[in-house]
């Protein structure tokens, strides 16, 4: 349910950091998402902060031009508009995935000897390990054998420490969570993880806005950036999330109701910039917003 609260407080945010706005052209933009560029551009204007456009399109298993196209649209029509990245730069490139996939190889090349290939399949492990758990656990069994399509890391036992800008300190062991960790799949497409962590060394990204869905992953991730030898840890802000019922998040897969949905029905843009900040416990009431208010809705 959404929260009384008009603004949410945080810590102070340094100067002159840089963040990301992050979609992945796999489907068309939903409320969720306006939610999410709601915190990314509001806390990066009320900071000074730079927000990049990047397009995470590593899965080419489901990503769609037509999706991009209509995401770049729809946020243009929203009024949220990048400093860099794919709709904002003659180098839009370096922001697509899927243009710059040497940058991925030279990132495995570093990481050694502790990378492996592995031949399961889901279904083998869960057989093998016996943990239908919501996240797939590997337990190792090809560091041995060092064959197959999938490419595994190796990932230590210690825990990770961060502090999240909104939940506090956060304490992660990836190693129990999902076991080694897959940076390539089967059909030679980069995770999701790997991905990500590689960008956001490369484009010096020092701020990461994201849902509260994606924070478990963020101990992998950390510990992924230190074996690829970065030195410092961003700031970490995992958001509330908009919720379809009880107990599920909003989801292209479920087919939410897209944004050029909306506008079809004869909603401004402003109607849903406010829509989702309600729904995400921003503001008291639903009411028109524009992209360009949104930092008021902050306080750092």
């Amino acid at each position: 349910m959404p929260s009384s609260r008009p603004t949410q407080s945080f810590p102070m945010i340094p100067r002159g950091l840089r963040t990301r706005f992050a979609p992945s052209p796999t489907g068309f933009l939903h409320l969720g998402h306006v939610a999410s560029a709601i915190y990314v551009w509001g806390l990066a204007r009320k900071s000074g902060a730079e927000v990049v456009l990047r397009m995470e399109d590593h899965d080419q298993g489901r990503v769609r031009k037509d999706y991009e196209t209509s995401i770049l649209d729809d946020l243009a029509w929203l009024g949220f508009k990048a400093d860099a990245g794919v709709a904002s730069s003659d180098k839009a490139s370096d922001y697509r995935q899927s243009d710059h996939w040497s940058r991925y190889e030279n990132a495995l090349q570093n990481l050694g000897d502790r990378v492996y290939r592995c031949q399961c399949s889901r279904k083998e492990i869960l057989e093998r390990t016996g943990k239908n758990s919501e996240e797939l656990w590997y337990d190792g069994f090809c560091r041995v054998h060092n064959q197959g399509p999938n490419i595994r890391l190796i990932l230590d036992s210690k825990p990770q420490t961060f502090v999240d800008g909104l939940l506090g300190e956060q304490i992660q062991t990836a190693s129990e969570q999902c076991g080694d960790l897959l940076l390539r799949d089967r059909d030679g497409f980069w995770t999701y993880n790997f991905a990500v962590t590689v960008d956001d060394i490369e484009e010096d990204i020092s701020l990461i806005i994201r849902g509260q869905d994606i924070l478990a992953a963020t101990g992998r991730q950390l510990e992924l950036r230190e074996q690829l030898g970065a030195k410092e840890q961003p700031l970490y802000i995992h958001h509330p999330l908009i919720w379809a019922d009880e107990t599920k998040k909003l989801s292209k897969r479920d087919r939410s109701t897209s944004i050029g949905q909306w506008r079809d029905q004869g909603f401004s843009a402003a109607d849903i910039v406010g829509k989702a900040a309600f729904q995400v416990g921003l503001i008291p009431s639903e009411r028109p917003i524009h992209a360009t208010e949104v930092e008021d809705l902050f306080h750092v």
